[in-house]
């Protein structure tokens, strides 16, 4: 029995009695081949329920992962884990290093992590930062019995922030004391992960109580970019010729890319060139003739060349984030009187995870000295192109400047987060039928982040603006008398290594910002049995309770960075605000009958009824309906409705005002398509500020990204969300041990919170293709704040940062269908298991504005989000040994850009008969894994993940980082593991 339960852990789910709608790798009761061989189940609490059950049966969809496949997989983090299951999706990894924050965060059903409720033990955990997001890196993963996860909205149990779902980890009182490491390389021989653990616990006083001391290590070393082939240099979209691979060696994992309409008519095809940055380590200038590139001795200048010119920021760029994490805490109970034990959990976590991106790209006007020493006659002739600062006279130009700082370093953060969690508890029996739980949880998380790498804006001007010391027509000092009384020193970026250590550390900024994040939740809750209805069913069961929650966060940025005098990271304002909120809720499960005319029917329902401190929202209602039908034993149907809400977050609400670079296409430039580019469209851009001569220009954006301003709304309102899920549940009593479950979802969220018009890009293009309005609210961040002169948005650009604030703006909805198979049977003297979960996603929409209802992303098959997933384990257990293989698949995907272009959704001019839409075949990853028992206190298990090394495919620019999408392909390759464990 005991190797069949071992079996059934490493196989996946076993369910007992229609258990769960999609369990993955759970550890469930075994079922025994005789009837007589029952065992009668203890009463527990399951996910999406907080009423006490004798059986496992829930009518909702849950998937439960068991401890034993992080330990097949080598897991340090939880995330390696859950990323993998079909109904999530990688939120912020390991892998995420811009954007990144250190965190680790979980993303059901692709709708976003803020929209997924984390629970330890049933109850609230730490929180991370003003978006009151859970870093999952501070959950103790050797500690876990299972996780429990749940799709769909759950507010009316769990309250807020349960609108796709619930992640519910419970961890597992230890029996003595346990010490394991885990150990991890790749097959370059880099990227090295290892973890030490140590756990002691005891039962005590005749087992009335019991408790847990842990303690835990985990480090893991970063790896660059630039260590892999697909990621060493930045891919660009572009045409190519035809079958040929581009001189920088970017592979072309599948056909096509976005560019020029004309492509494929020049007899070339769609591919991935080499890209970069049009700023490099050698100043380039911008005049009336275009834009110039200093020689790298020095002096002279030439038109400078795209793509040859590019700045290869690449392999400055971390692949895998290093990290050092320290974790400890306790947790324990104790039964003080007959039926009624107290209990507590303390939580101490230290977590330093650093990213780096390329060296500082500078981009600034300063009026330049035309008679410096750094400049020869051409040069001087192409300056004196500009025109003449007013301030300072002829010999001054104004000049558009843009140089990366590679002399000083990357930009380099690190995220330093101390956290800690105390609660304490009371729960019991009041009567045989009746229990209550009450419990106070606070839990306070610091974040602090060093950043080096930062160039001042003002220095920077001050160290270009040279005037020729005294006496001399050589030697040159700052012209500004009290910018040489703070040290400024004259720069010279017009050549390679041309820069002054000097001049470097004069406009050179380190900036430290730390943010503070708080939770208090109190809940108490009674739950218990009523009556019968006389049917043959159980008791009618309820659960009521009150529950207070109050959540604070406060962001200090550095005073450099809050100045707005900031080159290199994203300058911010700082954040501070809090809210609470009481609330009452109820349950109630109504076994109506069983074993009579059919053989079960229950219903069930539940409400939360929540009070905001929050004036624009005031009082919320959530509540959920089911309902459960065997007409015979093996054959169960089930399905529930549920209206949930998402409370806005201390950021959406109180954020700062901090600046950010989205990529994003501005209409008036000659990045928008051709087709577009129509005479109403060119007199909104003037209207809007840019120059006549200018418009549908490259000067109007110089660069793919834009810097724009990003800020909270106080105004913000509740989103809202209905979920439906119809699923079946099939155990034949015919063939023991095989369980089947089919269950559709379908999650509509309405007023989902998020940057007005839903994004940068899309207000931008909102407001001048459809809109072409000055007065809405939509075009007005545009107008006042474009470059007088060549008509280009945000500082970097010579213009003023648009603010874009918070706002309910558009619509998000997904459906599809989960499957499982799992089953076991003796084979050979052991246990062959074999587990099937898998997702088809019918529908996973983005509507961006609501204003614009007609304008829907079609995001299904595309791009990280594949229409089918699966994941299959084949386990074979007999005696101390257990081998084990897992097969991921991720279904082909399309370039959700062309697609929706021709889909009617977005209008971008191409025509469809040019372009191929590229595609990425599906991917299939091979898992191996085993174990061995040696004796019993020592337990080993290796094994190897991506057996045959398969690499992720090349994105262009529609890629996350790296060139492709790193927390959703395996961007490692071959990687294996070791792991001990002693048990005494």
């Amino acid at each position: 029995m005991q190797r069949f339960q071992k079996a059934s852990l490493l196989a996946g789910t076993i369910m007992a009695g229609a258990m769960f709608a999609t369990p993955a790798y759970a550890q469930t009761e075994t079922v025994s081949d005789s009837a007589e061989e029952t065992t009668e189940s203890t009463a527990i609490t399951v996910i999406g329920s907080r009423i006490k059950r004798a059986d496992l049966e829930s009518t909702n969809p849950v998937a439960v992962v068991s401890s034993e496949e992080f330990r097949l997989t080598g897991a340090v983090n939880v995330e390696q884990v859950l990323n993998t299951l079909p109904q999530v999706l990688p939120g912020v990894t390991g892998f995420s290093n811009n954007p990144g924050n250190g965190n680790v965060t979980l993303n059901l059903r692709n709708l976003g992590a803020t929209r997924t409720l984390v629970l330890v033990n049933g109850r609230r955990w730490m929180l991370s930062d003003t978006s009151q997001l859970v870093d999952a890196n501070t959950i103790p993963q050797f500690l876990l019995s299972n996780v429990e996860v749940l799709t769909g909205g759950a507010s009316a149990i769990y309250g807020t922030d349960a609108v796709s779902g619930v992640v519910n980890f419970n961890l597992r009182e230890v029996e003595g004391l346990e010490l394991n490491g885990t150990y991890s390389l790749t097959g370059e021989g880099d990227g090295a992960r290892y973890q030490f653990n140590a756990a002691i616990g005891s039962a005590f006083d005749d087992g009335r109580g019991a408790v847990t001391l842990y303690s835990s290590y985990s480090r893991r070393d970063p790896i660059f970019q630039g260590a892999r082939e697909f990621s060493r240099r930045a891919a660009a979209d572009g045409c190519i010729a035809p079958g040929s691979a581009d001189a920088q060696g970017i592979g072309r994992p599948f056909t096509g890319g976005i560019a020029a309409a004309g492509c494929a008519t020049r007899g070339g095809e769609l591919g991935y060139l080499p890209g970069g940055s049009p700023t490099g380590p050698i100043a380039t200038i911008v005049a009336p003739g275009g834009t110039f590139i200093f020689n790298p001795t020095g002096g002279g200048t030439r038109t400078f060349q795209d793509p040859a010119d590019l700045y290869n920021f690449a392999p400055d760029n971390y692949l895998q984030l290093g990290q050092e994490r320290y974790l400890g805490g306790a947790y324990g109970r104790y039964e003080f009187t007959d039926g009624i034990e107290a209990y507590a959990e303390v939580s101490f976590v230290r977590n330093e995870v650093p990213t780096q991106l390329a060296p500082t790209p500078a981009g600034v006007s300063a009026p330049l000295f035309v008679n410096s020493p750094f400049f020869n006659d051409q040069t001087r002739a192409v300056l004196n192109t500009n025109p003449a600062n007013a301030a300072l006279g002829p010999n001054y130009r104004d000049t558009q400047v843009s140089f990366r700082f590679n002399q000083l370093s990357g930009r380099i953060s690190n995220f330093d987060r101390d956290a800690f969690r105390v609660l304490g508890g009371v729960r019991g029996d009041i009567t045989d039928s009746l229990r209550f739980d009450a419990y106070y949880n606070y839990a306070r998380t610091t974040n602090t982040v060093l950043q080096r790498g930062n160039i001042s804006r003002s220095r920077y001007i001050n160290a270009l603006t040279v005037e020729f010391v005294p006496g001399s027509t050589t030697e040159l000092r700052c012209q500004s008398a009290a910018a040489r009384s703070a040290g400024c020193l004259p720069i010279n970026p017009f050549g390679l290594g041309l820069a002054t250590q000097g001049a470097i550390d004069y406009i050179s900024v380190n900036a430290t910002n730390v943010t503070t994040s708080e939770l208090i939740n109190g809940v108490a809750s009674v739950n218990g049995e009523l009556f019968s209805l006389g049917l043959g069913g159980e008791d009618v069961a309820f659960a009521a309770g009150v529950e207070y929650r109050k959540v604070r966060a406060e962001f200090i940025p550095d005073e450099f960075l809050s100045s707005g005098d900031v080159l290199g990271f994203n300058a911010g304002q700082p954040t501070a605000g809090s809210y609470d909120v009481r609330e009452v809720f109820g349950e109630l499960r109504i076994p109506v009958l069983e074993d009579t005319i059919i053989h079960r029917l229950e219903l069930n329902g539940a409400f939360r009824y929540s009070d905001y401190s929050l004036p624009a929202i005031g009082g919320t209602f959530t509540y959920n309906l089911g309902g459960d039908f065997a007409p015979i034993e093996g054959l169960r149907f089930r399905g529930t409705y549920a209206r949930a809400v998402r409370a806005p977050n201390t950021q959406d609400l109180f954020g700062g005002a901090s600046t950010g670079f989205p990529g994003a296409i501005d209409p008036c430039s000659d990045r928008g398509p051709v087709a577009q580019q129509t005479a109403e469209l060119r007199a909104f851009c003037i209207q809007s500020g840019v120059p006549a001569a200018n418009v549908f220009q490259r000067s109007v954006q110089p660069a793919a990204q834009i810097q724009a301003n990003f800020g909270g709304n106080p105004n913000v309102l509740e989103e809202t969300s209905d979920t439906w899920t119809v699923g079946a549940v099939i155990q034949p009593t015919f063939i023991p041990r095989l369980n089947v479950t089919v269950d559709y979802f379908n999650i509509v969220i309405d007023g989902t919170i998020g940057v007005l018009g839903g994004g940068f890009a899309n207000s931008i293009d909102f407001c001048f293709n459809t809109i072409r309005n000055p007065a809405d609210q939509l075009c007005q961040p545009f107008f006042g704040t474009r470059n007088p002169v060549n008509g280009a948005l945000g500082e970097t650009a010579g213009g003023r940062n648009p603010l874009i604030g918070s706002a309910n703006v558009g619509r998000l909805e997904t459906s599809g269908i989960d499957f499982q198979v799992d089953y076991s049977v003796p084979l050979f003297g052991g246990d062959l298991s074999f587990f099937y979960l898998g997702t088809w996603l019918d529908k996973l929409r983005n509507t961006p504005l609501l204003l614009v209802p007609e304008r829907v992303n079609i995001n299904e098959g595309t791009f990280g989000a594949p229409e089918y997933r699966h994941n299959v384990r084949v386990s074979y257990s007999g005696g101390p040994l257990t081998a084990s293989v897992r097969w991921r698949h991720e279904g082909s995907t399309q370039d959700g850009r062309i697609k929706n272009t021709f889909s009617g959704t977005t209008r971008t001019g191409l025509d469809p008969s040019l372009i191929p839409t590229p595609t990425i075949d599906a991917y299939n990853y091979i898992d191996l894994a085993l174990s061995a028992d040696i004796s019993e206190t020592l337990q080993l298990n290796a094994g190897v993940n991506n057996l045959f090394d398969k690499q992720p495919p090349i994105l262009g620019t529609a890629q996350e980082q790296a060139n492709t999408l790193p927390s959703f392909f395996d961007v490692l390759g071959r990687d294996f593991f070791v792991g001990v464990n002693f048990r005494f």
